[in-house]
């Protein structure tokens, strides 16, 4: 079972990649969600809710033999990408600042996500993502509507 969960957290080949994993992670989620239909806001949270869960599982398993938050598990990126992608626009520009977004607040930590790091298991190895995935939805969103509301006025 752990081997599974090794492929699965470590989201097969990617978590492998020579230079920065995670973000090549990321970069596959935002462009596996430019083609997948977008699912009800409901169907997509209760998605989210159980993949956490599941995520939380194989990142657990995979670290007993890979390491605490060992670099090529990178499930959790899927969760907080996804998480930073909720509710975005379709367009090209929407979903860079999305990526690049979840990017900055993965690195950063802000908001609690840096001791959400701290807990054990695979919920530390996925916690710090939901808070970064969070952080960057609620930017991005704040931000579109600035720029709708500016716009409109101007």
């Amino acid at each position: 079972m752990s081997r599974l969960a090794r492929v699965i957290a470590t989201l097969g080949p990617i978590g492998y990649l020579p230079v920065a994993p995670a973000t090549w992670a990321s970069a596959v989620v935002t462009l596996a969600a430019w083609f997948l239909p977008v699912p009800p806001l409901s169907m997509a949270l209760a998605a989210l809710t159980l993949g956490t869960a599941f995520a939380v599982w194989a990142c657990h398993e995979a670290e007993k033999t890979l390491g605490h938050d060992a670099h090529p598990i990178v499930l959790d990126e899927l969760i907080g990408q996804s998480i930073a992608l909720l509710g975005v626009p379709h367009s090209w520009g929407a979903f860079v600042a999305a990526f690049a977004l979840f990017r900055l607040f993965d690195i950063w930590k802000p908001l609690g996500a840096r001791r959400a790091q701290e807990l054990s298991g695979g919920l530390g190895i996925v916690a710090d993502d939901v808070v970064a995935g969070a952080v960057s939805c609620g930017v991005l969103h704040l931000g579109l509507w600035g720029w709708r509301t500016f716009t409109a006025a101007g």
